[in-house]
């Protein structure tokens, strides 16, 4: 079945024939000292990358003094885990008590300006810009998004789609970045009731993805199993995202989201739909792999098998994952398998890996295949620059960029870009009122992050003693 959750066993023998070849993706040469130098297939040496240790506060030097205290302490409460659990009934009550101007006095300066580029695009466009002036690229993000119970009508998804047609224009229009991406949630465009009955269905029958194809193309569509007013809702959703890539392709690249378990066979059956149609001569079209899933190595390789039979470029945003706790939370109370993985090791071997695989397709193959290295975890940033190397990725080639949340991680996304690799920080925009339950939502899947922000603290901290002329304490 297309898409399935399942892998059929020839086919890690059959992709790391296709992919990887029978030599490994770069040749060694001997140095002068007899040590092992890389090389590409061309015979040209690439250089191992100068140690990333993101332990230098140095990289905060560029940040204001106003920048460095907002920084700690909204990082210090985040750090407070009943405030981070509790932050959607906490801001509920604060802004009852303070009125809505009150709570907008006291959240804008803070949260809001830490987490959150701006309302319109002149206040987007100096974020941007002071983005721009460190080595960073925005990747635009409409903080818009549904779940089960959450559904609009066709109208609101039109409104939705209409923003995103807004966001595809401002990341293009606007000279900020060099190779502008943005952020889609296919929920923001589909009723998500319909996504998890499709998943259903695509359990129990494959389909074509040239049916879906058809359908973005505009043809009337029937999918067994669905009702009538289902397929019609399908049609104007698959219209809707026709809408978007057709305004983005050779301008934007758009990264769909992954989402939750029970609905994401179905996100991803679109988005291959997508990558089929607009992907053939660049990947404008990317999917999201969460590799807390046990499943998620299988699903990569997949991928990678259909890029190959469909002749479509593949791009990947590679995350770890955000939806722990409720996926299972979910699993537990339906007595089915939890699909998290059981440790954090395991989880970190899963992302290892896959960054592996992806790495040696790109090293052999950079003009169809692409990732962005979306993680705040140090070890794999680090593992992801010493296989470039190894392998003759270029740094700068654009097949390979790397990905944080703005407002975080900034000591390893500032060294990254002063290293000279590619570096997106995912940017949310809009009103506070929308704003506000996307980052509630986002503190709520990240709070694992947000608690494990200790060492980002710690260097803001002795960059702050630096510039009030106080050294470091000792002992510290």
């Amino acid at each position: 079945m297309m898409l399935s959750l399942r892998l059929r066993p020839w086919l890690h023998h059959y992709l790391s024939l296709r992919l990887l070849g029978t030599a490994a993706p770069r040749t060694l040469a001997e140095n002068r000292e007899g040590m092992a130098t890389p090389l590409t297939q061309d015979g040209a040496v690439y250089s191992l990358p100068v140690a990333l240790t993101f332990e230098d506060p140095s990289a905060f030097r560029v940040k204001s003094l106003a920048e460095l205290l907002r920084a700690l302490g909204v990082f210090q409460l985040c750090s407070i885990p009943v405030l981070v659990n509790n932050c959607g009934k906490l801001m509920a009550v604060a802004r009852s008590l303070l009125g809505r101007r009150g709570f907008s006095f006291f959240l804008r300066p803070s949260v809001y300006a830490q987490f959150v580029a701006g309302e319109n695009e002149s206040e987007i466009g100096q974020s941007m810009e002071k983005m721009s002036s460190l080595g960073l690229r925005p990747m635009l993000a409409v903080p818009i998004e549904e779940d089960l119970g959450e559904s609009t009508g066709e109208q609101r998804y039109d409104e939705n789609m209409e923003a995103m047609l807004e966001c595809v224009r401002m990341s293009h229009s606007n000279a900020w970045s060099k190779d502008p991406m943005m952020q889609l949630k296919i929920t923001a465009l589909l009723n998500p009731e319909l996504c998890v009955k499709l998943t259903t269905l695509l359990s129990q029958q494959p389909y074509d993805l040239d049916l879906l194809v058809k359908a973005l193309n505009g043809e009337p569509i029937t999918i067994p199993g669905l009702e009538e007013s289902e397929n019609a809702h399908l049609l104007c959703g698959l219209q809707r995202l026709n809408k978007i890539a057709e305004a983005s392709v050779n301008k934007v690249r758009v990264l769909v989201d992954a989402e939750y378990t029970y609905m994401n066979p179905a996100l991803s059956l679109v988005t291959m739909a997508m990558m089929k149609k607009f992907n053939q001569d660049g990947a404008w079209i990317w999917n999201t792999y969460q590799c807390y899933l046990k499943e998620s190595r299988s699903l990569l390789l997949e991928a990678l098998r259909l890029s190959i039979s469909e002749s479509f470029c593949l791009g990947v945003k590679l995350v770890r994952g955000a939806y722990m706790d409720k996926e299972s939370k979910l699993a537990n109370k339906e007595g089915r398998l939890d699909p998290i993985h059981q440790s954090w090791e395991d989880t970190n071997d899963s992302y290892n890996g896959s960054l592996d695989v992806m790495l040696a397709a790109i090293s052999q193959n950079p003009q169809r295949y692409r990732i962005i290295v979306a993680t705040h975890n140090e070890e794999s940033v680090r593992r992801a620059a010493k296989r470039m190397a190894e392998w003759g990725v270029d740094k700068d080639g654009g097949s390979v960029c790397f990905g944080q949340l703005l407002g975080m991680c900034d000591h390893v996304s500032l060294t990254l870009a002063q290293q000279g690799y590619v570096v997106y920080k995912s940017v949310p925009y809009g009103s506070l009122d929308n704003t506000l339950p996307y980052l509630v939502r986002r503190a709520q899947e990240n709070r694992t992050v947000l608690q494990g922000i200790r060492k980002e603290r710690d260097l803001l901290r002795q960059e702050l003693r630096r510039r009030m002329h106080l050294g470091p304490k000792r002992g510290s």
